[in-house]
């Protein structure tokens, strides 16, 4: 990397969004075009603030094909430096782990995620010390917001290029550890870890709540989409509150206290048996009582555990940055820094 350049990293899952919820629900999915075109529109806009280069993940989906020919072709707007990864896309998750440590290596100051929940667990798995900015182009999307990429692009401009500060920027972020037998298995949860009674991975996406015992969450929003909605309507908890929420399910006979009308999937609002909740610590681990089953991540069918097997789940505060689009603009507003001198 030139001295001074400002780089960021680009990271566009081509098939978020198609996984079985598309076809028991009503859940949508972009097509490669519509991708490629809020790809642009960060291009754009970052460029505009003075980004002058980008690295992106390349990929066998059709985003890089389809961005090349609008690149070879000129655009028609000034666009940084593209350069894509040195790597050999396998169309898996793999690809996003890969990247995200390419571009830690290569010193970006933030990270594009254009995904849905997995894709963003991947890209903080491989590299927490490096600020994200998220946009929602997935099936469920509880963490990363649905916001216009232009204004996404700027904000992440504005701290790229040294206009905003780290303080002023980012935002801190929760996330659960999961750990299985003292570290034997291990990963993490940016909104739900969600244990199901099911003894197989099968299709990863949960769509059945009688099949859940426990969903243990980073933070719960009443207007949330997904399994996180079930503890956004018992009990509200941040994204920037302190700790998180435990809920336990009881669809066994004799075991529900309550049941709760949850937007569990895209237009899907199911019925779902509340056992109890209770609020959840940081650094406090809990542990899971179901005997065998598997540990959903992000609604996503990820962990398989036995009978006997010790299943533990903690909350993490501070565990990572994102870039705080809204207060970004705010403070570029109030301090003028989008301000031109007239012209003479």
């Amino acid at each position: 990397m030139q001295p001074g350049m400002s780089t960021i990293g680009l990271i566009a899952n081509p098939v978020s969004a198609r996984d079985i919820r598309r076809i028991i629900a009503n859940a949508s999915n972009l097509q490669i075009a519509d991708r490629v075109n809020i790809v642009l529109r960060v291009l754009t806009a970052a460029h505009s603030l003075g980004v002058e280069r980008v690295l992106v993940m390349p990929d066998n989906g059709g985003i890089r094909a389809l961005l090349q020919r609008h690149l070879s072709r000129g655009f028609g707007q000034p666009l940084p430096q593209v350069e894509y990864l040195d790597m050999e896309p396998t169309s898996t998750v793999d690809d996003t782990f890969r990247a995200a440590r390419l571009l830690r290596q290569a010193g970006v100051a933030a990270i594009v995620v254009l995904g849905g929940d997995g894709t963003h667990r991947a890209v903080v798995r491989e590299c927490r010390d490096i600020p994200i900015a998220g946009l929602s182009t997935g099936t469920n999307n509880a963490f990363p917001e649905m916001r216009e990429s232009t204004i996404t692009g700027m904000a992440v401009a504005l701290y790229a290029t040294g206009r905003l500060s780290a303080a002023q920027a980012l935002a801190p972020n929760k996330l659960l550890e999961v750990d299985i037998n003292d570290g034997a298995q291990r990963d993490i949860a940016l909104v739900d870890a969600v244990i199901s009674t099911d003894r197989f991975i099968g299709a990863r996406a949960l769509w059945k709540p009688e099949a859940l015992s426990a969903a243990y969450l980073t933070f719960a929003e009443p207007q949330a989409i997904g399994l996180s909605a079930i503890g956004g309507l018992l009990q509200p908890v941040g994204r920037r509150d302190p700790g998180g929420l435990a809920v336990q399910l009881g669809h066994a006979p004799g075991t529900a206290g309550m049941r709760l009308l949850a937007p569990i999937a895209p237009g899907m609002v199911r019925p779902v048996a509340i056992a109890g909740w209770q609020a959840m610590p940081a650094g406090q681990p809990f542990v899971v009582a179901q005997q065998g089953g598997v540990v959903a991540l992000d609604g996503e069918r990820e962990l398989a555990f036995d009978d006997g097997d010790r299943v533990q789940i903690t909350l993490r505060e501070n565990a990572f940055s994102t870039v705080d689009v809204a207060r970004c603009m705010q403070i570029a507003a109030c301090e003028g820094l989008l301000r031109l001198p007239p012209i003479p």
